[in-house]
C-alpha cells in the first residue's frame, strides 16, 4: 500500500509517500480503505516538522479521512460500509489518513451520513466538522440571525470558509475577516455580506471597544480575538476554535463582566459521538451544493508534502482535498 510516512532525520522532519506493508499498519479493530483525506493546518504543520504535532516515528498523518470497511471485527461495521473519521488522535499519535489504508478503533468512526458521499464529507472534513461545532455552540449561546452580525475571523481558511456558508446558509448576516484581498470574492460567493482586513483586528485594543457582533467565529486567537471580545454586543458569543496567530489572550475579563459575553471553546478532536453524529447530520441538511465547488483544492497523494507547504504559505484558499486512491 502507498502511504505517506513521516520520519526524524538528525532532528529533522522527512515526508515522503513510500510502499508499505498494510501489516505494519496500527492495532485496531476496523481496517478502512481510504478513499479520500485532506490536509488540514495540524497536518501542514506535522507533514512540514514546523509544528510539535508528531512525538513519536514513523508516522503517517492525516487527522481525517473517508473510505469502505475493508474488514471489521467490530459487529457496528460491516465490510463495504462507507464510514468517515476526524480526530481522536489520528495522524498525531495513532497512524492516519494519508495511506491507501487506516486501522482505527470502531469508536472512532461515524457511519457515513444519508445524503453524503466520501468526497463530499472529505471536503467538509475536520474543518468543516470544527465550523458546524462552532455554528452549534453559537445556537446554544441563544444568537440568532435576528440577533446581529456574525464575525468569522480566518475566513478563507477550511473553517472559517465552511463557518461563512453554514451561518449564510442559516439566514446570519456575516461579516468576514481575511488577510487576503484576493479572497473577497470567493467570501462574498460563500454569502459573506461584508469582508473586513485582518488589520483592523490585529493592532492593541482597549478592553472594551463599540458594541457591533452578536457572535462570533474565532479561528485565529491571539490579538485578533481580544479586538473581537472587545467589540461584542452585550450577551454576545465567540466560539473560539483556533490559534493559527497565537495562542495568548491579551484581554481583560471586563467584556466577560460588564457585558455578559460568552466566551466558548470548540475542539473537534475528542468530541463525544451523539455530537459528532449530530453535526455531520446538520451538514448534510445546511450546507448548499455550491459550497464544494466553492471551496475545494483537489490533489493526489504524491502531491500532498507540497500542498502542506502551500498551506502554511497561505497560497491555498478553502479546503485541500486529497485523493487516497
Amino acid at each position: 500500500m502507498q502511504a505517506l510516512v513521516l520520519d526524524q532525520s538528525e532532528g529533522k522532519t522527512v515526508a515522503a509517500v513510500k510502499t508499505i506493508s498494510a501489516d505494519t499498519l496500527p492495532q485496531g479493530e476496523v481496517t478502512v480503505d481510504v478513499d479520500w483525506s485532506g490536509i488540514n493546518y495540524k497536518d501542514a504543520l506535522a507533514i512540514t516538522g514546523k509544528g510539535k504535532i508528531i512525538r513519536q516515528f514513523p508516522m503517517v498523518p492525516g487527522i481525517d479521512f473517508a473510505g469502505r470497511v475493508h474488514t471489521s471485527s467490530d459487529p457496528r461495521f460491516h465490510t463495504g460500509q462507507q464510514v468517515l473519521l476526524t480526530g481522536w488522535g489520528v495522524g498525531e499519535n495513532h497512524w492516519g489518513g494519508l495511506a491507501e489504508q487506516a486501522r482505527v478503533k470502531g469508536d472512532w468512526l461515524v457511519p457515513m451520513p444519508e445524503g453524503m458521499d466520501g468526497r463530499q464529507a472529505m471536503i467538509i472534513g475536520t474543518a468543516g466538522f470544527t465550523a458546524m461545532l462552532c455554528v452549534m455552540a453559537l445556537e446554544d449561546g441563544g444568537v440568532t440571525p435576528e440577533s446581529g452580525e456574525i464575525l468569522v475571523t480566518g475566513a478563507s481558511g477550511g473553517v472559517g470558509s465552511t463557518a461563512v456558508a453554514l451561518l449564510s446558509a442559516l439566514g446570519y448576516h456575516v461579516v468576514a475577516v481575511s488577510g487576503r484581498e484576493s479572497t473577497h470574492d470567493y467570501l462574498h460567493q460563500l454569502g459573506a455580506h461584508e469582508v473586513l482586513p485582518r488589520s483592523a483586528f490585529s493592532a492593541a485594543a482597549r478592553p472594551l471597544e463599540k458594541q457591533r457582533w452578536a457572535g462570533a467565529v474565532d479561528t485565529v486567537g491571539d490579538q485578533v480575538l481580544a479586538s473581537v471580545l472587545a467589540q461584542m454586543n452585550y450577551s454576545g458569543v465567540v466560539a473560539a476554535c483556533g490559534l493559527a496567530g497565537g495562542f495568548a489572550l491579551p484581554t481583560s475579563v471586563m467584556p466577560f463582566i460588564l457585558r455578559n459575553v460568552r466566551l466558548q471553546g470548540v475542539d473537534s478532536v475528542m468530541t463525544p459521538a451523539p455530537r459528532r453524529r449530530e453535526a455531520w447530520k446538520r451538514l448534510v441538511k445546511v450546507l448548499p451544493t455550491s459550497f464544494y465547488q466553492q471551496a475545494t483544492t483537489e490533489v493526489p497523494l504524491s502531491e500532498a508534502v507540497s500542498a502542506a507547504e502551500k498551506l502554511l504559505n497561505n497560497q491555498i484558499t478553502g479546503r485541500t482535498l486529497v485523493r487516497i486512491r
